[in-house]
């Protein structure tokens, strides 16, 4: 079966496609990536989105339309994908989508109760690709009293665990995140959960202070100097506090939060706001690791993976935080850092055609096992 992953992020550098072939399912799934692509976002569009997650500016009209301009973007992104390995459309089994989060309440706030919204519609993607589209994972994960995140964690475990191996999987996205497998090979053993802001705080502040998208390799913050009184006002957060599971977005680390940052701390070299937001990631990783893991357990190994594992600068200070645990990328393993997330969702849509559950409960905060996401048939 051919299956394709589609994964936008909240740190909105583009649209991640990947083509892979997949057979089986569960423990016996065997994957093969065929082809991977990033299709660009547009600042328009980036634009749009920020303007749709904003909770003085958002608006019902502009989500509504964004939902579908949003379809059709996927939808072209991976007809790219398909040109660009020469793979014809007819052969394609399903797309899997996870969409763009505009908004995610993990617990009840206020008058809100727990919920979440991801938009991108399916049923564009499944008209113009003339195929069967998975989209909505998290929702019946919330319906089952979880939180509707992380999800990546399932796919962790069919393609990473070894058996007696304490293995890390940290992504860097937008936001960070983190999979422990203990070597047990059992699902209910595994954890996961949010670590706080990844790339999101960086890539915001390189947009405002430099007019740039990211810090291409973390040159920008190897030549600043740590704030130390922003460093420790960032790390009385009080997402730090909470234990799992949990998950957080940009309600917690985006734009608003950088630029009520950045208007307070406004007469600091911009170099030195990229170095201490690069060492915040890093330090919101380590403390994490040290409160949630090093206190019940040894780590064998940490691997890294996302765009965050491109900034050297952050590799650094990970490496130094966690020292002496080895620490690799996963591109140093042979895995792809910047298609993982893609993978997962294709891995997940996979799951769902087989009536096969694919959250972990020990993550979400699940009552039970479920079958996620909603299947948009092909159309004709």
């Amino acid at each position: 079966m051919y299956g394709v992953g589609i994964m936008s992020g909240t740190s909105l550098d583009g649209i991640d496609t990947v083509l892979v072939k997949i057979d089986g399912y569960s423990t016996n799934t065997k994957i093969e990536v065929i082809a991977y692509n990033e299709y660009p976002l547009q600042e328009e569009i980036v634009d749009k989105i920020k303007l749709a997650c904003s909770d003085e500016q958002s608006h019902a009209e502009l989500i509504c339309s964004l939902n579908f301009e949003l379809g059709y973007l996927f939808a072209k992104a991976v007809k790219v994908l398909l040109d660009k390995a020469h793979f014809p459309i007819e052969k394609l089994n399903y797309i899997a989508s996870h969409g763009q989060t505009i908004y995610h309440i993990p617990e009840k706030k206020g008058l809100s109760i727990p919920s979440t919204l991801q938009i991108g519609e399916a049923a564009m993607i499944a008209y113009e690709l003339k195929t069967t589209v998975i989209s909505n994972f998290r929702v019946m994960d919330m319906a089952s009293g979880g939180q509707g995140a992380p999800l990546v964690p399932y796919s962790e475990y069919i393609l990473y665990s070894q058996p007696k191996q304490n293995i890390v999987l940290q992504n860097i996205g937008g936001i960070g995140n983190l999979t422990f497998l203990n070597g047990s090979l059992n699902i209910d053993d595994v954890f996961a959960f949010d670590t706080g802001p990844g790339n999101m705080m960086i890539n915001e502040a390189c947009h405002i202070l430099y007019g740039i998208p990211y810090d291409n390799h973390g040159s920008i913050a190897k030549k600043g100097k740590i704030i130390f009184s922003l460093l420790d006002e960032l790390m009385r957060h009080p997402y730090l506090q909470r234990t799992s599971p949990k998950s957080t977005g940009r309600e917690d680390f985006g734009e608003a939060f950088v630029k009520d940052i950045l208007f307070r701390y406004q007469k600091y070299k911009r170099e030195d706001i990229i170095a201490t937001f690069t060492l915040y990631t890093a330090k919101t990783i380590a403390f994490h690791y040290q409160r949630d893991i090093l206190s019940q357990y040894h780590i064998d190994k940490v691997i890294i993976g996302g765009g965050g594992s491109h900034n050297d600068t952050l590799m650094d200070f990970i490496k130094n935080e966690l020292s002496p645990i080895s620490v690799y990328t996963q591109d140093e393993l042979g895995y792809s850092s910047d298609a993982k997330e893609a993978i997962a969702f294709a891995i997940l849509g996979n799951e769902t055609l087989h009536q096969h559950y694919s959250n972990v409960k020990s993550s979400t905060g699940a009552k039970r096992n479920v079958i996620l996401g909603q299947i948009t048939p092909k159309p004709f």
